[in-house]
């Protein structure tokens, strides 16, 4: 039986809605560079507090999602594929960035995602 594409995004969607455990270790905001064509990676580092919320390090304030606090990031990665920004992340990096297999499965798929929105010229959002 083959799959249809709003049958895989209906999946896709649902499985969105789970409870994940934040990495300890940090996050990644993740964006195409059209001019330059490169999947870019800016890695934050964070902690958990005890209520479960990602922590800025230097405030130990929660972040929130929205966005409305302005950080540098650590370590910024890029790569043409996401192979290359994979293997720069999980194999040549000295930077311990990922500590949890879920993240590094989430990165994998979102670093695809990005690949193909930059080869078919569509906008990416990372999920």
């Amino acid at each position: 039986m083959n799959q249809t594409l709003a049958e895989a995004t209906a999946i896709d969607q649902e499985l969105s809605k789970r409870f994940i455990n934040l990495d300890p270790s940090g996050y990644f905001v993740i964006h195409v560079d059209v001019n330059e064509k490169l999947i870019c990676a800016r890695y934050y580092t964070n902690f958990i507090n005890e209520h479960g919320l990602a922590c800025d390090p230097e405030t130990g304030k929660p972040i929130p999602c929205d966005g409305s606090v302005s950080r540098l990031p650590t370590c910024l990665f890029t790569g043409r594929t996401a192979k290359e920004i994979c293997v720069q992340i999980f194999e040549q990096s000295t930077i311990r960035s990922v500590t949890q297999l879920d993240h590094a499965a989430y990165l994998g798929r979102e670093f695809q995602r990005a690949e193909a929105a930059m080869i078919m010229g569509r906008d990416y959002i990372q999920d």
